[in-house]
């Protein structure tokens, strides 16, 4: 075991056993009915390829690797609320916090993208896969807007949009202590550190991340910050914010607090609000925005409480 992954050899005694059958045997603290669970989510690999059959049976000196990412192993599925916007080339979705972007090695069931796939399933063609265009990622624990292209008349053109950077994107985020300037912005080349998967600012060799923030309000020992960011660098909001002494509230990974003034802060306080492109086939001019979510809210309720402001449920400028 290393961190939350079993790697198993197979037994040559357990020719012909069921694979969540075997995971119960040879997995400390598994039953079978939990491992059926993991493998429907997609965290089983048999021989280096994901395994998603409980009743596949192993062979003898198969591989098998086990994967476990201390999420709720319920599958998140898209409703209606998570809908911002759909015609037959594009959808837009509001993406609550704590679900992955992407397929994990843990998880495959669940993730925005196989939900994705699920709403997007024809009953009249069962089995077909839908045309889906992902050109945008958000952190599993950063919620908001995203974008996909539903029609292979509109992939190239939105990530194009993306790729030449057309699309205006704004977040808001809660950062600990107050900035020196009202407004600003950073600029570096990021690079991931292969030792702690983090990235990191660096003099070379790095990707080009510029980040620019407006203060829209400030509570004394935090504020909230409208961003911009005409790059779109893995965590740069995080990293930028992080490495001028300003981490986001909750986000620990980079040196922010997990709670602030006794309140507890589940996640990074990081919210993509607003979207403004082109759509790929008509050229409309659309904005989407994602409404703040519950846990954002609550704190900068919390904040604007403190500072003597009326201390309403919170509310949207």
């Amino acid at each position: 075991m290393a961190g939350n992954v079993f790697r198993i050899t197979v037994e040559v005694d357990c020719n012909g056993t069921r694979l969540d059958q075997y995971l119960s045997q040879a997995v400390p603290g598994f039953s079978r009915s939990f491992a059926r669970k993991i493998i429907d989510l997609g965290g089983v690999h048999l021989n280096g390829r994901r395994m998603r059959r409980s009743s596949v049976e192993v062979s003898p000196g198969a591989s098998l690797e086990v994967f476990l990412d201390d999420q709720d192993l319920e599958v998140f599925s898209l409703a209606d609320e998570h809908i911002l916007f759909r015609d037959d080339y594009l959808l837009a979705v509001n993406k609550p916090p704590g679900i992955n972007s992407q397929p994990t090695p843990a998880r495959y069931k669940g993730t925005l993208y196989e939900a994705l796939l699920r709403l997007l399933e024809s009953p009249y063609a069962k089995g077909q896969k839908p045309s889906l265009g992902m050109v945008q990622r958000l952190d599993r624990d950063t919620s908001g807007v995203m974008v996909f292209s539903i029609h292979s008349r509109g992939h190239q053109a939105l990530s194009k949009a993306f790729s030449d950077r057309l699309v205006h994107k704004v977040y808001l985020a809660l950062i600990e202590g107050t900035m020196e300037k009202c407004q600003g912005e950073f600029f570096s080349l990021l690079a991931r550190q292969h030792r702690t998967n983090l990235m990191k600012s660096v003099e070379k060799g790095g990707k080009e991340a510029l980040t620019r923030y407006r203060v829209v309000e400030s509570y004394g020992d935090a504020e909230l910050v409208e961003i911009e960011i005409p790059t779109g660098r893995s965590h740069q909001i995080r990293v930028h914010f992080s490495e001028a002494g300003h981490p986001l509230l909750g986000d620990v990974r980079y040196g922010g607090a997990a709670s602030w003034r006794g309140a507890h802060v589940p996640r990074q306080m990081l919210h993509a609000w607003k979207l403004q492109l082109d759509h790929p086939v008509s050229r409309k001019p659309l904005v989407f925005e994602a409404p703040w979510p519950t846990d954002i809210l609550n704190l900068v309720n919390l904040g604007r409480c403190a500072g003597n402001e009326p201390c309403g449920p919170g509310g949207q400028d």
